[in-house]
C-alpha cells in the first residue's frame, strides 16, 4: 500500500511536464507503437490533420481551443481502440513572416532590398529555427498528444516537392495559365492577393459626382452631360468608356455616343452592360478596365483599352497630365476634386458608408491594378466540390456552415496564385522569380501531410483524414481548397466532418488581439492554472455557438474541479490505508453486488455513471463538448462526491471487513472508471491520480492514456 497520502491540493506544475514526457517516450502518440490488446494494426483508422499554425509568434487562444478540441477527439478514439493517427505540422506564412522579418529589418533603417534575397532568406530561416521550436513546445505545455515523429513543414524538402508536383499536374491539364487582369495589390506588401485574402471594412467614404460632357452633334443646340458617381475619383485618368444598364430607360438616348474623360479630354463611347446597377449613384458608371476587377470584365466583353495611371507603389503614373506624376493615389484625388472644382463639373460631394478593401495581413489600403500573374482556373474545381457537400458527403458542424460554403463556391473566381515576395516556394518555371501563394501549399495538406506524391502508406491507411477542426473565417481560404484539392489529385475527400469552432472573443464581447492589448496568452493560464483547467474552460463552453467570451471563472471552474477529483480519491485511498485492507481491484463486476445496490445513492450512483457515459459519448460525437464536461461535472462532483461517498461513510466507519472491503472497491471502480471518462479533457490530472489509485492497490495497469474505455 501506499504510504505517502495524495496532497491536499493539486500542482499541475510538478505533475504535467513529468507525465507528457513519459507519453512521449512511450511512443502514446504513434500509432505504430500502441499497445497491441487496445488497437492492432488492422483496427480502424481516425486522423486528424493539425492546422498548421503560422511561424509568426506564439500560440493564440484560438491555436488552444482549436488544439484542445482535436485532443479531446484522439484521446476518446485511442481509448476506443481506433488507430490513431493526429499529424502535426506549421505553415511558412509567406506574407506574414516575411512582414515580421521586414519590420525587424526596418528597426535598423534597411528594408529587404537593401539587404537583398539571399540575405532576406536567411533571416527568415533563422525566424523560422526560433519560432517553430517555440511554437511545437507550447503545443505539448496544452497537452496536444501529435505524432511529433510525423511533424511536417510547408517548407520541407519533400513537402516541396509535392507543391511542384501539384502546380505541374495543374499546368498540365491546362488549369493554371499566366495573363494579365486586375489583382488585388498591396502596396505596402508589395504583391498581388487574391479575392479571400481582402478583408472589407465598413469606412466613411466619400462619392463623387461628375459632369462627362458629351460630344457635340449638329444637331445638338447645347452641350450635354451625364453625371457619373465614383468613391475614386483619381481613376478617370483611367477611363475608356461610360455604362449604362441596358434596361435603365433614362440613358437609352445616349448608348453608342462619344464622351469626353474630364481634366484628360479622351474621347470614349457610351456602352450598355448589364453588371452596372442602375441604382447606384446615377446609374451611369465610368468604366477604368486597369483599375477594378469589374471594369476589367466589362471591358474585356467590349474589347475596351486598358490604361494603367496607378503603379505598384500607389502612385500615378502614364501618359496622365503631368501635375498629377508621381503623387501618392490619395494626393491625386486631393488635386482631381480640386481641378474639378475649378472647372465646375464636380457636381456635389456625399458622406457615404461603404466597404473598403484592406489587405489582411499587414491593413494596407488594396489598390486595385492591372498586373500580370498566375491563375488557377477555378470552374471546373468547384463543380464536384459544390456536388458533394450538397449531397452530404462531407458534413458541415454546425450544418449552417454548408450555406456559407455553398454560396462563395457557386460564386467563385479564378485564384491568383502568384505572389511577388521572397518567402515561399518558387513557381516553378524557369527565369520566374515569383513565389506561390501560401495557401497552394497548405491545400495539400491532408495528403501532402502523408507522404504524397509518393504512394506511403501513412497515405494508404490514414487517408482521407477523419475530422477538420477549424475557424469560420478560413472556410473559404483553406478549407474549400483542400476539398478540390483532394478531389483532383486523390480523386477522393480530404475528410469527411468538418467542425467550425467557435471564435474566443475577450470579456467585452470584442476579438481578442494582442497587438491592442486585449489578447490573452493561454500559456500564461497553463502557467497559473494548469492545463487542464485551461482546457476544461475552454471546451466547457464549446459546442455549435459561434462566440465565445473569455471568463477566467470557467478556468478556475476547471481547477476547482480538478481538486475535487484529487479530495476524492485522496479520501478513498486514506480509508484503504486506514482499513488494512488488500487486494483491491477496480472491477465493473462489483456494480452486480446486491449488497452495494442495495444502498439507494449505490444505484443511483450506477445509473446516472452510465447515463453519464453515454451523455459524453453522444457529446463528443456530435461536438457538443460543453455538454459532455457538464456531465461529468454534474456526475462526479454533485452525484458522487456529495451524495454517494457521504451515504457509504458510515459502512466505511462502523462497517465489518466485508461490507467495508466491498464498498471501497465499489468506489475505486467508481473513481477510475471517473477518471477514463474526464481523461480526454482534462488529461494530466486524471493520468496523476490514475498512477496514485493503482499503485495503491498495487496492481500494475497500463497509463490512463492507453487504457480502454468503460464498457
Amino acid at each position: 500500500m501506499s504510504k505517502k497520502p495524495l496532497a491536499k491540493k493539486y500542482e499541475p506544475k510538478e505533475t504535467e511536464k513529468a507525465i507528457y514526457s513519459a507519453w512521449e517516450e512511450a511512443g502514446y502518440f504513434n500509432p505504430d507503437r500502441l499497445p497491441k490488446d487496445l488497437c492492432s494494426e488492422k483496427a480502424k483508422p481516425f486522423t486528424i490533420v493539425l492546422p498548421p499554425p503560422n511561424i509568426t509568434g506564439s500560440l493564440h487562444m484560438g491555436h488552444a481551443l482549436n488544439a484542445t478540441i482535436q485532443d479531446v477527439l484522439i484521446r476518446y478514439y485511442r481509448m476506443k481502440g481506433y488507430r490513431t493517427l493526429w499529424v502535426p505540422g506549421l505553415d511558412h506564412a509567406g506574407i506574414a513572416t516575411q512582414n515580421m522579418v521586414e519590420k525587424e529589418l526596418a528597426k535598423s533603417g534597411k528594408t529587404r532590398h537593401d539587404v537583398g534575397r539571399a540575405e532576406l532568406l536567411k533571416l527568415l530561416k533563422d525566424w523560422e529555427k526560433k519560432y517553430s521550436l517555440r511554437i511545437i513546445s507550447q503545443f505539448k505545455r496544452i497537452g496536444a498528444s501529435c505524432d511529433w515523429s510525423r511533424t511536417h513543414y510547408t517548407l520541407d524538402e519533400g513537402y516541396s516537392r509535392a507543391v511542384k508536383k501539384a502546380f505541374i499536374l495543374y499546368k498540365r491539364k491546362g488549369y493554371i495559365k499566366r495573363g494579365q487582369r486586375v489583382v488585388n495589390w498591396c502596396p505596402r506588401c508589395k504583391t498581388a492577393l487574391s479575392d479571400i485574402e481582402v478583408e472589407h471594412k465598413e469606412d466613411k467614404g466619400k462619392l463623387y459626382y461628375i459632369k462627362y460632357r458629351l460630344l457635340k452633334r449638329k444637331k445638338d443646340k447645347r452641350f450635354e452631360y451625364l453625371t457619373i458617381a465614383t468613391t475614386r475619383p483619381e481613376t478617370l485618368l483611367g477611363d475608356t468608356a461610360v455604362a449604362v444598364n441596358p434596361e435603365d430607360k433614362r440613358y437609352k438616348r445616349y448608348v453608342g455616343r462619344k464622351i469626353f474623360i474630364p481634366l484628360i479630354k479622351r474621347k470614349v463611347k457610351v456602352i450598355e452592360d448589364s453588371a452596372i446597377d442602375p441604382k447606384f449613384g446615377t446609374g451611369a458608371l465610368k468604366v477604368t478596365p486597369a483599375h477594378d476587377g469589374k471594369d476589367f470584365e466589362i471591358g474585356e466583353r467590349h474589347g475596351l483599352k486598358r490604361i494603367n495611371v496607378i503603379d505598384e507603389e500607389a502612385e500615378m503614373i502614364g501618359s496622365i497630365p503631368l501635375k498629377y506624376r508621381g503623387l501618392d493615389r490619395f494626393k491625386a484625388r486631393e488635386k482631381v476634386v480640386e481641378d474639378l472644382r475649378k472647372e465646375k463639373i464636380l457636381v456635389k460631394v456625399e458622406s457615404i458608408k461603404h466597404k473598403t478593401p484592406y489587405c489582411y495581413r499587414c491593413g494596407e489600403m488594396i489598390e486595385p491594378l492591372i498586373s500580370k500573374q498566375w491563375f488557377l482556373s477555378m470552374k471546373k474545381l468547384a463543380e464536384p466540390a459544390i456536388k458533394l457537400i450538397k449531397d452530404d458527403k462531407i458534413k458541415f458542424v454546425p450544418y449552417r456552415f454548408k450555406k456559407v460554403y455553398l454560396r462563395w463556391m457557386k460564386e467563385i473566381h479564378d485564384w491568383c496564385i502568384s505572389r511577388q515576395i521572397w518567402w515561399g516556394h518558387k513557381i516553378p518555371i524557369k527565369n520566374e522569380e515569383d513565389v506561390l501563394d501560401t495557401w497552394f501549399s497548405s491545400a495539400l495538406w491532408p495528403f501532402a501531410s502523408l507522404g504524397w506524391p509518393q504512394k506511403t502508406k501513412d497515405l494508404q491507411t490514414f487517408y482521407p483524414t477523419s475530422v477538420l477542426s477549424t475557424a469560420k473565417d478560413i472556410i473559404f481560404l483553406w478549407v474549400a481548397r483542400m476539398i478540390f484539392s483532394g478531389l483532383f489529385f486523390m480523386d477522393e475527400i480530404p475528410f469527411h466532418t468538418v467542425y467550425v469552432h467557435p471564435t474566443i472573443l475577450n470579456a467585452e464581447g470584442k476579438r481578442m488581439s494582442k497587438s491592442l492589448g486585449t489578447g490573452i496568452d493561454p500559456l500564461d493560464l497553463v502557467e497559473k492554472y494548469g492545463a487542464d483547467a485551461t482546457r476544461f474552460g475552454l471546451v466547457a463552453k464549446t459546442g455549435h455557438n459561434q462566440e465565445i467570451r473569455y471568463s477566467e471563472s470557467s478556468i478556475v471552474a476547471g481547477r476547482n474541479f480538478s481538486n475535487k477529483m484529487l479530495n476524492a480519491t485522496r479520501f478513498v485511498l486514506m480509508n484503504i490505508e486506514k482499513n488494512k485492507i488488500k487486494s483491491l481491484k477496480i472491477d465493473n463486476k462489483i456494480f452486480l453486488d446486491k449488497k452495494i445496490i442495495k444502498l439507494k445513492a449505490n444505484k443511483k450512483t450506477i445509473d446516472l455513471f452510465a447515463k453519464t457515459k453515454t451523455e459524453i459519448e453522444k457529446r463528443i460525437l456530435d461536438f457538443r463538448f460543453n455538454l459532455a464536461t457538464k456531465a461529468i461535472y454534474e456526475f462526479f462532483w454533485h452525484q458522487f462526491c456529495d451524495k454517494c461517498i457521504e451515504a457509504n461513510k458510515d459502512v466505511l466507519y462502523q462497517g465489518d471487513e466485508l461490507d467495508r472491503k466491498k464498498t471501497l472497491e465499489f468506489l475505486i471502480t467508481i473513481i477510475a472508471n471517473s477518471l477514463k471518462l474526464t481523461h480526454p479533457f482534462m488529461p494530466f490530472v486524471t493520468e496523476h491520480l490514475w498512477t496514485e489509485l493503482n499503485k495503491a492497490l498495487e496492481i500494475k495497469e497500463k497509463p490512463l492514456i492507453v487504457s480502454h474505455w468503460p464498457n
